[in-house]
C-alpha cells in the first residue's frame, strides 16, 4: 500500500494545463518529472505516475491503478469523484484530492438564470421569437422577491447561491447534513431530517448534492409529494440524485410548474426522453460549471496542495472516499 509523504517522482498532468503550468509546478517541484497527456487514458505516459492532476478521462479507478499502479495521488479538476470510487480505488491509500469550490460562482449565477427564465417566461418567448410572433403570448410571469428558495445541498455552491438569491430579495432556507447558525441572508440552514418540512415551503428548490449511496435518488416520487404545488425544481448537482420518472410525473400531474436540468441521469437524456419535449423543462448540457476562469481555478488548488505536501502540511479539498465527497 502507497502513502502521501513527499513530493511526486512522476506527475502527469491533463491537456488542460500549459507550458506556463508546468514552470510553476517546478518552481515547487523542481525534481518532479512532468509530462502532459492529452487523455486520461491507458497510455504509456501513465506508467510509473505516482501523481496525476487530471479533469475528464476514458478511465475509472480501477483502470487508472491498472496502469499507474504506484499511485499516490489523484487530484481532479471537478468536484464530484464518484467515476473514480471503484472498490479496489477506495480500499487504496491513494489520496484523493477534488477541486471542490471553484464552482461557487458560475454555478450560483446558471441556477439564477433558470429562475430568472421561468420567472420572466423567457422559453416561450424565444419560442416566439424563432416563429417570427409579433406579439408575445399570455404569459403567467411573476416576480422572484418575496418567493422562498430552499437550497438542498448547501456547501459552497449552494453559500455562493444564497448570497445572490438574498440580494434578488428571496427567502433562502438552506439544507445540509446538521443544522447550523445560517450566515447573513440566510434564514434558516436545517437538517436533512426537516428537508420535507422546507419542501413545503419552497418557490423554488435548487438540488446542489453531490452523488453518494445516500443522496441516489434522493428526490424521488415521496420527496416531490412534499413540495408546494406550482413549485420550481432545478438541479445544478447530479443527475443521479432525481428519479426521472418521479420528475417527470410531478411536472404531467401539475406538483411542478417547471423544471430547470443541468445535470441528468443518463446524461445526456436520451433524444425522445419525454422530459426533452416537456415545455416546462429547461435543459442545460451540465454547462453550469463553465467558466473561462476554470481551469485556472482548478491549478491554484493544485498547486496549493504540492506546496502544502512541500512543507508537510494537510491537503485541502481531501475527498473521504468511503463516503463520497
Amino acid at each position: 500500500m502507497t502513502t502521501l509523504a513527499t513530493l511526486p517522482r512522476k506527475l502527469v498532468i491533463g491537456p488542460q494545463l500549459g507550458q506556463e503550468a508546468i514552470e510553476r509546478i517546478r518552481l515547487l517541484a523542481p525534481d518532479t518529472h512532468v509530462v502532459r497527456t492529452d487523455r486520461l487514458r491507458p497510455d504509456p505516459a501513465l506508467a510509473g505516475a505516482d501523481a496525476v492532476w487530471f479533469g475528464q478521462g476514458e478511465v475509472d479507478g480501477e483502470q487508472l491503478l491498472e496502469i499507474a499502479p504506484g499511485l499516490r495521488w489523484l487530484q481532479t479538476f471537478g468536484a464530484g469523484v464518484e467515476r473514480w470510487l471503484t472498490p479496489r480505488f477506495v480500499e487504496s491509500d491513494v489520496v484523493l484530492t477534488n477541486a471542490s469550490g471553484i464552482h461557487g460562482i458560475q454555478i450560483a449565477e446558471h441556477a439564477l438564470a433558470l429562475m430568472l427564465a421561468f420567472a420572466r417566461g423567457l422559453p416561450r418567448l424565444v419560442q416566439g421569437q424563432r416563429h417570427h410572433a409579433l406579439h408575445h403570448p399570455r404569459l403567467e410571469q411573476f416576480e422572484l422577491a418575496g418567493q422562498t428558495l430552499v437550497i438542498v445541498g448547501f456547501g459552497r455552491i449552494g453559500q455562493a447561491l444564497a448570497l445572490r438569491a438574498a440580494a434578488l430579495g428571496l427567502t433562502v432556507i438552506g439544507v445540509k447534513r446538521h443544522n447550523a447558525p445560517p450566515p447573513e441572508g440566510v434564514t434558516a440552514i436545517v437538517g436533512s431530517e426537516d428537508v420535507d418540512r422546507a419542501l413545503a415551503l419552497a418557490d423554488h428548490v435548487v438540488a446542489a448534492l453531490p452523488l453518494t449511496a445516500d443522496t441516489r435518488h434522493f428526490f424521488d416520487d415521496r420527496r416531490f409529494a412534499h413540495f408546494k404545488r406550482g413549485a420550481y425544481f432545478y438541479n445544478v448537482g447530479r443527475g443521479g440524485s432525481v428519479d426521472h420518472a418521479a420528475l417527470l410525473g410531478a411536472l404531467t400531474h401539475g406538483r411542478l410548474a417547471g423544471a430547470g436540468l443541468d445535470v441528468t441521469d443518463p446524461e445526456p437524456l436520451p433524444p425522445h426522453h419525454p422530459l426533452r419535449r416537456s415545455e416546462k423543462v429547461i435543459l442545460t448540457a451540465h454547462t453550469a460549471g463553465a467558466s473561462p476562469r476554470y481551469f485556472d481555478r482548478a491549478l491554484a488548488v493544485a498547486l496549493e496542495n504540492l506546496k502544502r505536501l512541500r512543507h508537510g502540511q494537510p491537503l485541502v479539498n481531501v475527498v473521504d472516499k468511503r463516503a463520497g465527497y
